[in-house]
């Protein structure tokens, strides 16, 4: 059974920084495609960062420049280690898996297997 657990949230001032990590349990991670969300109260959730089975990224426009998603498939462990960080930023924050390899762009619908999150809040 896939298990995904978030840790790393905290509160922090504007401009300061936080490292997100997500392990991973159940399946063999080294292939598969993986990805942050964040998701305020009243609002959609919204794909943050991606990471494909070839190990390209893509950010969002609101995140780029300022986030970075990265892997190690050693400790089966997701990461978002975010800098400059903005009152826009606070949200809980989901690390999401999609059990199928791909090295192509793919829609955030697809990814099925979700963590508990983990809020980030950022004062001004």
């Amino acid at each position: 059974q896939v298990q995904l657990v978030e840790s790393g949230g905290g509160s922090v001032q504007a401009g300061g920084s936080l490292r997100l990590s997500c392990a991973i349990s159940g399946y063999t991670y080294s292939s598969y495609y993986m990805a942050w969300f964040r998701q305020v109260p009243g609002k959609e959730r919204e794909g943050v960062a991606r990471i494909d089975s070839c190990g390209s990224t893509y950010y969002a426009a609101s995140v780029k420049g300022r986030f970075t998603i990265s892997q190690d498939n050693a400790k089966s462990t997701l990461y978002l280690q975010m800098n400059n960080l903005k009152p826009e930023d606070t949200a809980m924050y989901y690390c999401a898996a999609r059990l199928t390899s791909a090295c192509y762009t793919v829609a955030w619908s697809t990814f099925a297997y979700w963590g508990q999150g983990t809020q980030v809040t950022v004062s001004s």
